[in-house]
């Protein structure tokens, strides 16, 4: 007899589980990235904020599962396991780059629950602009490489050696065709507020390429700058941790 693996068990990840905590944080990596990317940022934040990443399909325990080349595969998944694992405690969405459509589209599928409280983006262009990915499948892995480089967010020495290159370059292709595939009409709109925190010295998207996301939802957007790259949200020491804590428990009140 074959037991059916839920959803929630398959692709979501808890580095530092908090038994007391009054806010789910649920993150959502970019192009690219595993949950693991949220690790340092899962111990920054306070004992009320527990926080889960997703594991997108095709790396680390899920290196066997296909490369998911939709965005919205992604979401309908993202979606299923928090519509199983949801409990009491407020929503809240985080993605960063290419995980904030994932987590827009995810917030999308769970309008009709009520469950989430809060879109959290970063180093994201509204979901209704053309990214103007580059087509990663007519570009050397050399040129990738430097790309990664010029973004920054991935070690040296793990840019150094052949295999992790090797299986890097191969997700970042395939999240790319999930990103030139995309199209989301420019009057889709959420019901909850909307927060962008941008790094300040981002090369690849600055304040005024993410200007936009007001555009898709009913309720406020802000933006706000943080001290870092294009990586910053997932960098405890940008003050990501504070600022996320910071509009967590105001949500709370």
């Amino acid at each position: 007899m074959t037991t059916a693996v839920r959803a929630g068990a398959r692709c979501l990840r808890t580095f530092h589980p908090k038994e007391n905590a009054a806010a789910r944080l649920v993150a959502f990596p970019h192009a690219g990235g595993t949950a693991r990317a949220f690790a340092e940022l899962s111990y920054a934040l306070p004992e009320d904020i527990g926080l889960e990443a997703v594991q997108y399909p095709g790396r680390h325990e899920r290196r066997s599962d296909p490369h998911a080349e939709e965005i919205a595969v992604l979401a309908d998944e993202a979606a299923q396991a928090l519509a199983e694992t949801a409990d009491h405690r407020p929503l809240f969405l985080a993605g960063l780059s290419m995980g904030a459509l994932v987590a827009f589209e995810t917030a999308r599928r769970l309008a009709a629950t009520g469950t989430v409280t809060r879109l959290i983006v970063s180093a994201a262009l509204p979901p209704s602009r053309d990214w103007e990915e580059r087509d990663l499948d007519a570009c050397a892995d050399g040129e990738i490489v430097a790309e990664l480089r010029r973004l920054g967010g991935v070690p040296e020495e793990l840019l150094r050696d052949e295999e992790t290159v090797r299986q890097v370059v191969g997700l970042l292709r395939a999240d790319h065709r999930a990103l030139r595939r995309y199209r989301c009409p420019a009057d889709t709109a959420l019901t909850v507020p909307v927060t962008v925190l941008l790094g300040d010295a981002d090369p690849k998207a600055d304040a005024d390429r993410c200007r936009g996301w007001a555009d898709h939802t009913t309720r406020d957007a802000r933006t706000e700058l943080l001290p870092g790259g294009h990586f910053a949200l997932a960098d405890p020491g940008t003050g990501s941790a504070l600022r996320l804590t910071d509009r967590i428990r105001t949500d709370l009140i």
